[in-house]
């Protein structure tokens, strides 16, 4: 499910004159039969609710006093989020005469016009103090506190995220709950300048338009009004008017593309604006390429692998996301740990909508073709998925099926688009017009049909080579000592080993392979560092008979580029 909870305003939403709509409430109560969670979002004191409102047990929790109080209904606990204002607030607001003054746990209010006497009354006393308006009330409250802090309190003790939430209301101190929320939703008697901001109006208002809002989130998750949303959406690229964007928990993309062509560039560039959007993503990283990547943990190191359950654990708080490091896995164990991993994953989902994003490099490896045939299983559906790979063809047909959109650099995108095209069985995009430029990336939606270029959105900082995948990990293609007479058979699989063993094997050994250019082609194509093979190339030239100097040469030009274990 995309949406696992509704907040809803009170009064002039849920309630009509203090009065709450019977058929609101009961679609509610069905609501939380699928296991969706309701927030009541009000502000309202306590105590005047429970007079005028029998149905609070049909919410899980109640932020009252616009977002100073949560109450759990079936505990009935109360959580006060901030300091009562000093007594001697009420008493100055008296003294003035206004009249009425509430007083809840936090909150002292009245009504217009004395929001100039309320403003008084905060300057002469020093209070950090701020005033909300509602449709006439006036209401003071600590600085820090509004719907939005009340609702973000509440989600934290549920274990959820605001980008699963569809909110509504109706007045000015809406607006900070339904920002806060991934779909906003306004009834059809709201506030002009509320309907303006909102990502959708229903056709009733008050009660009506929360039992409205609340069929079309049972129908069909509220998809049909997501398809006309942007507000949250994952941007890729962008050129003149054309923004090429994904919906997170709608969308399953493939990024495919031969060895080199920008494939972690537009990785990064991605994640970073998942980031930014502080959506939750779980990145699954057979290589070590993303250890550096700024706003998430990363479980595993190529000395020791990560149980999922410990995956699992970390992304249980909603605002951590994981890097999955596999290189502590043996290579031919990785598709089975992610077969381990997926169902997990796909619970968390179920029940948290958590992670938003799984991204899958190397997916070609993780999730082959075998995988309908073999032991391992995959889930009926995934949804809000990421698949980077070199060879979409060698992928589960099952997982391709599910892509929505195929993206790839300009390097060969009609290979890519074309080889999609065939591994699915369906024709290829038109292909003849297209043109893609360096910084570009090239989009199919396979629904439309539709093909667009546009220059790809950069990542904040350029990916860093990573250090620790090439120095001390298992490098999938790996080096071979053989020497000339094929004596010998010794397997490197990282930069560590290659010092090592190279400053151990004979002479003749060695200098068969640098004769060769094996150790610059190992460079290029395995540690995929150009910079460093175009180095050992003008070593293996200039020092075809000279061993030691070229075994001393190459070692400095590997300890310039990555720091090796002592």
């Amino acid at each position: 499910m995309r949406y696992l909870a509704l907040a809803t305003d009170y009064d002039g939403t849920l309630a009509r004159n203090g009065v709450a709509a019977s058929e609101a409430v009961d679609a509610i109560r069905r609501m939380r039969e699928t296991g969706r969670k309701a927030i009541l979002v009000t502000g309202r004191r306590l105590e005047d609710l429970r007079e005028t409102f029998d149905a609070i047990d049909a919410f899980d929790r109640v932020v009252a006093e616009n977002g100073a109080i949560v109450l759990d209904p079936s505990t009935r606990a109360t959580r006060r989020l901030a300091d009562r204002p000093p007594s001697e607030l009420a008493s100055r607001l008296h003294e003035a005469g206004v009249d009425p003054v509430y007083e809840g746990e936090v909150i002292v209010a009245t009504r217009e016009p004395y929001e100039r006497e309320a403003l008084e009354a905060i300057k002469d006393l020093g209070l950090e103090l701020h005033v909300i308006f509602n449709k006439g009330a006036v209401m003071i409250l600590p600085a820090s506190i509004n719907k939005a802090t009340g609702l973000d309190a509440a989600l934290d003790e549920l274990r959820l995220s605001a980008h699963n939430v569809v909110g509504i209301g109706d007045a000015e101190n809406d607006h900070a709950f339904l920002d806060a929320c991934d779909l906003a939703v306004a009834v059809d008697n709201a506030l002009p300048a509320l309907k303006e901001r909102a990502d959708h109006v229903t056709s009733s208002g008050w009660g009506a338009g929360v039992a409205e809002l609340v069929e079309r989130l049972l129908d069909d998750d509220l998809a049909s009004i997501d398809a006309t949303t942007y507000r949250h959406d994952v941007s890729i690229g962008s050129t003149g008017g054309v923004v090429l964007r994904v919906k997170p928990y709608r969308e399953n993309v493939l990024l495919a593309g031969p060895s080199g062509s920008g494939k972690s560039t537009l990785t990064t560039a991605f994640l970073e604006h998942v980031v930014e959007q502080a959506y939750q993503f779980c990145l699954v990283d057979p290589e070590g390429d993303y250890d550096e990547l700024d706003g998430a943990v990363v479980l595993g190191t190529p000395r020791g692998a990560v149980e999922p359950g410990a995956v699992l654990k970390a992304l249980t708080d909603p605002s951590t996301s994981v890097v999955v490091n596999l290189l502590g896995v043996p290579l031919e164990e990785r598709p089975t740990f992610f077969a381990r991993l997926l169902p997990e994953l796909q619970t968390l989902r179920a029940e948290t909508g958590r992670p938003h994003w799984l991204v899958v490099d190397e997916a070609h490896h993780l999730l082959p073709q075998e995988i309908a045939t073999g032991p391992l299983t995959l889930p009926r559906t995934v949804f809000g998925c990421m698949f980077v790979t070199i060879h979409p063809e060698r992928m589960a047909r099952d997982v391709l099926a599910s892509v929505d959109v195929v993206l790839s650099a300009p390097k060969g995108f009609r290979d890519v688009l074309e080889g999609f095209a065939g591994a699915v069985g369906e024709d290829p995009p038109d292909l003849a017009d297209v043109d893609a430029s360096e910084g570009d990336v090239v989009a199919w939606r396979r629904r439309t049909r539709d093909v667009v270029v546009v220059p790809a959105d950069p990542p904040r900082d350029r990916q860093r080579r990573h250090v620790r995948k090439y120095a001390e990990g298992d490098v999938p293609e790996r080096f071979v000592f053989t020497g000339p007479e094929r004596r010998l058979r010794l397997e490197v699989q990282n930069l560590t080993l290659f010092v090592q063993i190279a400053g151990g094997v004979d002479d003749e050994t060695w200098l068969f392979h640098l004769r060769r250019g094996d150790y610059s082609a190992w460079f290029r194509d395995a540690i995929k560092d150009r910079q460093l093979a175009d180095e050992a190339e003008t070593i293996e030239r200039e020092l075809a008979a000279d061993a030691r100097a070229s075994r001393d040469r190459i070692r400095r030009a590997i300890d310039a580029r990555y720091t090796l274990p002592a």
